[in-house]
């Protein structure tokens, strides 16, 4: 893969790229048994569903209200009917556990002195509280919510969140995300882009393509020279 050696920020996606959106009802497993791993996946896509047609509707809330409903609903559909986890799994959301590479990756970073943002369709109290938990206070130049926007990516306004604040030209900042979907559309923005493909997931087939593909974050600094 052909190094960027134009870009002067990098600006994450929060969940499923910094933060293991899986970790909350894997922490359950316990109570959960065999259903932890459908009821993950399940509230994750129904999450994202949400944020889209929400945003399509025209019918904005935000990603706790989001959160908790797609919770909702993947609880009804596994018929698990338990008031007391339903609110230890939003509790658990705010305290999602960061994937290995990511601290290390982001230290490195920042000590060559890129600037480094969150850009995330999380608001700012779910945003603080992870990063707090992950010990990254001190990190980011900018934690940017789409509750600036008032929608969900991939509406553009979203990302220009990330051009007005970091003062920085699209293409000099590098967008990375594990959702190839988020990470297609940052690319149509005019965002350099590097999806984080962590799950194995097939190409989109939407515009546009990223400039690379990374398995994890901890192959980041070695694209950025």
């Amino acid at each position: 893969m052909t190094p960027l050696n134009h870009i002067e920020a990098c600006v994450f996606d929060a969940y499923g790229t910094l933060f293991d959106v899986a970790a909350a009802a894997r922490s359950l497993q316990h109570r959960l048994g065999d259903q932890w791993e459908p009821l993950a996946e399940l509230w994750r896509a129904k999450q994202l569903q949400y944020t889209w047609l929400r945003g399509l509707g025209g019918r904005h809330a935000d990603f706790w209200q989001v959160t908790g409903d797609a919770l909702d609903f993947a609880l009804a559909t596994l018929g698990i009917e338990e008031p007391a986890l339903r609110e230890q799994l939003m509790a658990l959301y705010l305290r999602l556990g960061h994937y290995p590479e990511v601290p290390a990756t982001l230290r490195t970073l920042k000590a060559r002195g890129l600037k480094l943002a969150i850009l995330s369709n999380g608001t700012p109290a779910m945003l603080s509280a992870a990063v707090a938990n992950a010990g990254l206070d001190d990190i980011f130049d900018a934690v940017l919510s789409v509750e600036e926007a008032g929608v969900f990516k991939p509406h553009p306004s979203v990302y220009q969140l990330a051009v007005d604040r970091l003062g920085i030209a699209r293409e000099r900042l590098c967008f990375l995300s594990s959702n190839g979907w988020d990470a297609y559309s940052a690319k149509a923005f005019g965002f350099s882009v590097l999806w984080c493909n962590r799950f194995g997931q097939a190409p989109e087939r939407i515009p546009s393509t990223p400039d690379g593909e990374i398995e994890t974050l901890a192959a980041l600094p070695d694209l950025l020279r």
